[in-house]
């Protein structure tokens, strides 16, 4: 805060106009952006998804992303009621199989065609107007916590749990998550001004923020000139209708359209396109790897390049969980700690791989590179230049594992565990279950197909950290400055190739064959 009613928003500061000044019930009215014009200039998107025929119209209907979550709030009040009432076994549960095992696939697969599609139809904001009529103008998200460094802590619980209660073997278990994911962001919605669950707490989101970073569309407008001299700024705080009643919310996450470099925190609602009074807002289909390799896309902040870097280990060290060393290390740790309680040991397990080893192991190679470039910058920097870089081998690598092992090895077993959902209740119009269907295909192309990921994904990073070092402030690094992060970036890939090609648990699925 600078000003009386004043906050951040994306970097720029906003102040508040009363109601009557703008006629608005809104939390958000004025940006001072007196460089945009300089700093943002760009030319008219040359592709925008959102004037594509047919896609493009659905997108800006006002009422095309109500149809998507309610599309998926019908999957997951099945998944809800076969995981409350059906049988106790994952492999026969829509609850886990679709969860853990499409969903996951599908999500990645949606990233990397597509973008943060998943965002988009989220079931779990459905409640938001609700929410907001609850909450009047709300409360501002506390200032300690306007970071990524409890969305970080939430992500670490959210997988230790994974792995500790074995979420993926629950049908109940998954199901009370779910349920905890549509009360927790209702209350957060209806007590704040913003939407703190989506950016701030939500693991999933998280998740998605980080994937998108590298996904080939992006939001923009069409000119900056119509954005600079725009009064309302209803992409931000949403547009009324004749009657001054809420007609579309603004951005739930509160970035304003034309100063937006990335991916991260916006969840594709669509709103502020919706908003726009000018039509200016624009879905744009970008080369995936350009947010990656424009400098300054991202702030230079502690705690978003270590989610990053954390993303990272945490995609190989989430599939470790699924190979037998992992058996034989909590064995060997019980020993040594003279304990058989297996989530303290999965804790100091996971702590290690997915806190330790990356901030640690990060912040050396930023010192290092630091050192060998001869610069004076604050580490922090020396950071930020190059934890982009580890995007395209960390989302490869999460790709190989939930859509190449999980989903292609898996799929087909949505069928019979259909069939049998339908048959519990006594519906026999599709037939008996076949339990051996399960792969999209063969189980021999699978290991190859996840190499060749691993291997591109490593092939880009490469690409992308010599882009960033050319790009470097005042001069370019030399080759010595970025040993330090190809070392970590060759260290993360043979972990996931070797790991990737280790007998794997096949969770969630009753493909038996």
């Amino acid at each position: 805060m600078t000003d009386e009613g004043s906050v951040r928003v994306n970097g720029r500061f906003v102040f508040s106009m009363t109601k009557a000044q703008r006629g608005l019930p809104t939390r958000i009215a004025w940006l001072t952006i007196p460089p945009m014009k300089q700093t943002m200039s760009r030319p008219v998107p040359r592709y925008d998804v959102l004037r594509f025929p047919l896609i493009g119209r659905f997108l800006r209907w006002r009422w095309g992303r109500l149809v998507l979550q309610l599309g998926m709030l019908g999957i997951t009040a099945v998944m809800l009621y076969d995981g409350f009432t059906g049988r106790q076994l994952a492999p026969t549960n829509l609850s886990t199989v679709i969860t853990w095992v499409h969903f996951r696939g599908l999500v990645m697969l949606a990233l990397l065609l597509f973008g943060n599609l998943f965002c988009m139809s989220c079931p779990f904001t459905l409640p938001r107007t609700l929410a907001r009529k609850v909450s009047g103008s709300g409360r501002r998200w506390p200032k300690a916590l306007r970071n990524k460094w409890l969305a970080i802590g939430v992500i670490f619980v959210y997988l230790w749990l994974y792995e500790w209660l074995d979420l993926w073997a629950s049908p109940l278990l998954t199901v009370w998550i779910i349920l905890a994911y549509f009360v927790a962001s209702f209350v957060l919605e209806a007590v704040f001004a913003e939407s703190p669950f989506c950016k701030y707490v939500c693991p999933l989101g998280t998740f998605n923020f980080s994937s998108a970073t590298i996904s080939p569309t992006q939001i923009t407008v069409r000119s900056v000139d119509t954005c600079y001299t725009c009064v309302g700024k209803e992409c931000v705080n949403g547009s009324v209708d004749a009657n001054g009643n809420v007609d579309v919310l603004g951005c739930g996450t509160e970035l304003f359209a034309p100063q937006i470099t990335s991916n991260m925190d916006c969840v594709f609602c669509l709103d502020c396109a919706r908003a726009c009074p000018y039509d200016n807002v624009a879905l744009t289909v970008r080369n995936p790897l350009r947010e990656a390799t424009t400098m300054g896309a991202w702030p230079r902040r502690w705690d978003l390049n270590l989610l990053i870097l954390i993303y990272a280990f945490a995609a190989v060290g989430n599939a470790f969980g699924m190979v037998p060393p992992v058996y034989a290390l909590e064995n060997q740790l019980g020993i040594w700690l003279n304990t058989d309680n297996e989530g303290l040991i999965l804790l100091l397990i996971f702590g290690v791989i997915f806190v330790l080893l990356p901030v640690g192991l990060g912040t050396l190679a930023a010192w290092l590179s630091r050192a060998l470039a001869k610069r004076q910058e604050p580490l922090r920097v020396s950071l930020a230049r190059y934890t982009p870089a580890f995007m395209p081998l960390a989302f490869a690598i999460w790709f190989a594992h939930f859509a190449g092992f999980h989903f292609l090895s898996s799929a087909g077993s949505l069928v019979p565990v259909f069939q049998e959902f339908m048959l519990d209740h006594r519906i026999t119009l599709f037939g008996q279950p076949d339990w051996t269907m399960g792969p999209l295909l063969p189980m021999a192309w699978l290991d190859p197909l996840e190499l060749i990921v691993v291997l591109v994904g490593f092939a880009l990073s490469f690409y992308v950290l010599g882009v960033r070092a050319r790009r470097a402030e005042h001069k370019p690094d030399g080759f010595a400055a970025q040993l330090p992060w190809l070392a970590l970036l060759l260290a993360l890939a043979v972990a996931a190739m070797v790991i990737l090609y280790l007998p794997m648990e096949m969770r969630g699925s009753a493909f038996m064959g």
